[in-house]
């Protein structure tokens, strides 16, 4: 209950026709004309925080929020009894201090709404008239025109609602909410502006109130939030419907993919505790290229030439690195030294990579059926492959049993295929595919399985992504042999840091260990030795 007495449903009422003097004097009448909607927000929220100052009241941000859009709708309809009345509960134990800009920021990360009154505004609008929307107009019929013309009659349909229900919204506020609406029926709803920002890299959905973004290699909390978690599971399942996928309690984890080739991954309840979440990494609409990641300082000049004569050698190339750390855009980057007259097949459990070759074959996996039928594998898409006369296979990434008939493709005249593995070190990589060799239930000893990697393997390439959020190529290492049972290697090139920038980025040494490459006689057979050795004297 509250100190001033009031019932807790007239709590936001009585607050609101007690500020309204104050707000009033703030902005003389002779001026509300002329006001942006935006400059009354501003000045309700400080008529509010110096009342619950000087009061010692204390309000929670959700109802700041209720209680400064009340104000504005009373404000700017010249009538007060128009404003919602939600109930609250103020407590009158410690003085609720003015908020500072650095707790303004903090409390915005909670709640954004609590610095932006006016998107509570559609917010509020939107509750109201999306459900009289959808009654008022055939979804399907709508979800097959143009954008700009359903955007046209939304237009004209929200005039009219906002007249009907007394509404007050203005221009920017309106253009505002015709865009979630139509972004909630054609697209991804409240991620949609995220999917737009580019320089957005990657995408987390933690249930429907925490939505954090990855910004130059930084997570931090966006201001996006979902109704529910109803509204997050009907987002998910957009997204995996439009592939022919399901996500349900009886399969409640799913990798897909979005139109723009962005990469998906969902975990719904019961597997997800807090509600659905949702993994988006995003496609890059800028193809990155080797020149492109010199330019960004991943790596030095003489190991993007190293890596361009790899590519050309046709040497079998595994990509190592953790979550994040940028595999994928390696191996696309590699990609482009593929000849234009070869043959590729890229097998892959979610299709992105962005091969630019005319003959390039995507195969995807795809999961059983709801009768536990049909499912398709990576394993049995890399068997098929063979029988498809390709010249390189390509896996976007290696988890399983694959991994043996990869190696056996890469050792039966299918030189220059690539794939990915997770692994920090290029030690650690070859163990990680020894393991899953031992996943494919072949009957072969540790020893076999070494020399098997030793003949298929010609270069390990680590990437990482450092604690300054840059990503870059830590160790060019060779697989040169066995000794008895011992797989044996060679770094070429390794990243080292050397320090730190006054701005938090990290200096770092690319060292040339001088060593001969193992793989010159393939190179040799292109025509490369020479390039090659010029490169590692360099």
């Amino acid at each position: 209950m509250t100190s001033s007495g009031l019932s807790p449903d007239t709590t936001i009422a009585a607050l609101r026709d007690r500020l309204m003097p104050a707000l009033k004097i703030k902005i003389p009448a002779e001026k509300v004309k002329w006001t942006p909607r935006a400059a009354v927000a501003r000045e309700a929220k400080i008529v509010v925080g110096e009342f619950l100052d000087s009061s010692r009241l204390e309000l929670n941000l959700l109802d700041q929020r209720d209680l400064v859009t009340a104000l504005i709708n009373g404000f700017t309809s010249g009538n007060s009894d128009s404003a919602p009345q939600p109930s609250v509960s103020v407590q009158n134990s410690q003085p609720f201090a003015p908020q500072t800009p650095d707790d303004e920021k903090d409390s915005a990360s909670v709640d954004p709404y609590a610095r932006n009154p006016s998107r509570a505004s559609v917010e509020q609008a939107k509750l109201k008239l999306q459900p009289i929307v959808l009654d008022r107009i055939d979804t399907s019929a709508a979800a097959k025109l143009p954008r700009e013309e359903l955007s046209r009659d939304l237009t004209s349909l929200i005039a009219d609602l906002l007249t009907e229900t007394k509404i007050q919204l203005n221009a920017a506020e309106r253009a505002d909410l015709v865009k979630q609406l139509l972004d909630d029926m054609l697209g991804l709803g409240p991620l949609e502006p995220l999917l737009s920002d580019e320089s957005i890299s990657e995408i987390m959905v933690n249930g429907a109130k925490r939505v954090f973004v990855e910004n130059h290699g930084k997570l931090t909390l966006s201001d996006v939030q979902f109704r529910d978690n109803a509204h997050v599971l009907s987002v998910a399942t957009r997204i995996v419907t439009a592939i022919g996928r399901r996500i349900d309690e009886s399969s409640p984890l799913c990798d897909a993919r979005l139109a723009d080739g962005s990469r998906v991954n969902i975990i719904i309840p019961p597997l997800a505790i807090d509600g659905a979440t949702i993994t988006i990494r995003k496609f890059s609409k800028k193809k990155i290229t080797l020149d492109t990641m010199l330019k960004f300082g991943s790596l030095s000049p003489a190991m993007a030439k190293l890596l361009r004569i790899a590519g050309r050698a046709r040497l079998n190339i595994l990509i190592s690195g953790g979550t994040g750390s940028g595999k994928t855009t390696l191996l696309n980057a590699l990609s482009q030294m593929i000849d234009h007259g070869e043959r590729v097949v890229t097998i892959e459990d979610a299709a992105e990579l962005q091969l630019q070759q005319p003959h390039v074959v995507r195969l995807e996996t795809r999961p059983p059926n709801l009768e536990g039928n049909g499912e398709v594998t990576m394993r049995d898409l890399v068997k098929n492959a063979l029988r498809m006369r390709p010249d390189r296979i390509i896996v976007g990434e290696t988890r399983g049993g694959e991994a043996l008939d990869m190696l056996q493709a890469m050792n039966t005249g299918h030189d220059g295929s690539m794939s990915t593995v997770h692994a920090n070190r290029p030690r650690e990589a070859i163990m990680r595919l020894e393991n899953l060799v031992g996943m494919a239930s072949a009957n072969l000893s540790p020893r076999a399985i070494r020399q098997q990697i030793a003949s298929a393997i010609d270069m390990i390439i680590q990437v990482s992504r450092m604690r300054d959020g840059s990503r870059r190529i830590a160790y060019i290492t060779e697989v040169t042999g066995m000794e008895d049972d011992v797989l044996t290697m060679q770094d070429l090139y390794t990243c080292e840091v050397t320090g730190e920038t006054p701005d938090g980025k990290l200096s770092v040494d690319f060292k040339n260990h001088g060593l001969r490459p193992h793989c010159l006689p393939k190179a040799a057979y292109f025509g490369l030795d020479k390039q090659l050795m010029e490169t590692m004297d360099s």
